[in-house]
């Protein structure tokens, strides 16, 4: 069980079991989502725009199928209703398995939200650190050489990164160094290798590993204008 938001899909690969099985495909465009979970601007609210992503890479989640999920599922494929009180019981049976879905994500969303916060000196700083990564994307100091540069030990540096920016130092340096490459191969004016020793890779193997795990293409195929491989 999985939800998928709107955006540019990565490549997928589904495996099913070798056993029949039935299940539940639940699509709704993000109108229609905007429809029954809207804000006072009848948009849909910032908490859940993580699934309407448009022209950008999707949202793809694999929440834990609870005993609810699958009460609720069972539920639905087995309807006991015919003409307009089955579509209403289905509609009804269908929000009540995205709540399910849904709430454990919003909840740790919230509960990252009142997570007690930074001094302003620290956050300061912590801030500080991104911006030397972004400028040294290319040969990046190490972990305690940008602890010692911005003044915060390094055990401050990754919990005040992991807390204003929701991720490790390392992994955002990746994911900023990949979309910058994914910049530069989309306007085409360097070769490949060229943006891998850009973006701080001296082995172009090891870069197009990353960016396809990133991505699901290669470089080569994003330097051609491909978003997804079919």
């Amino acid at each position: 069980m999985h939800i998928a938001g709107s955006g540019v899909q990565r490549k997928v690969t589904v495996e099913f079991p070798k056993s029949r099985s039935i299940g539940v495909d639940i699509n709704m465009s993000a109108d229609l989502l905007a429809t029954f979970f809207s804000d006072e601007q009848g948009e849909i609210p910032q908490e859940l725009r993580f699934l309407a992503k448009g022209n950008d890479w999707q949202t793809l989640l694999y929440p834990k199928i609870t005993t609810g999920v699958q009460g609720v599922a069972q539920q639905i494929i087995n309807c006991p209703y015919q003409g307009i009180t089955k579509r209403m019981y289905l509609q009804t049976k269908v929000l009540e398995l995205i709540r399910l879905q849904l709430f454990p994500i919003l909840a740790e969303q919230d509960k990252q939200q009142r997570s007690p916060r930074l001094k302003a000196e620290t956050t300061a700083r912590i801030n500080y650190a991104r911006e030397i990564l972004l400028s040294r994307l290319e040969n990046p100091p190490s972990l305690l050489e940008l602890a010692q540069m911005v003044g915060v030990s390094d055990r401050t540096l990754r919990r005040g990164f992991k807390e204003l920016f929701g991720t490790t130092v390392l992994n955002y340096l990746i994911e900023k160094r990949m979309q910058h490459a994914q910049q530069l191969l989309r306007e085409g004016d360097l070769s490949v290798a060229e943006v891998a020793n850009l973006v701080g890779y001296s082995h172009l193997s090891q870069f197009a590993g990353v960016f396809r795990r990133k991505f699901g293409i290669t470089p080569s195929q994003c330097f051609l204008g491909k978003k997804s491989v079919s």
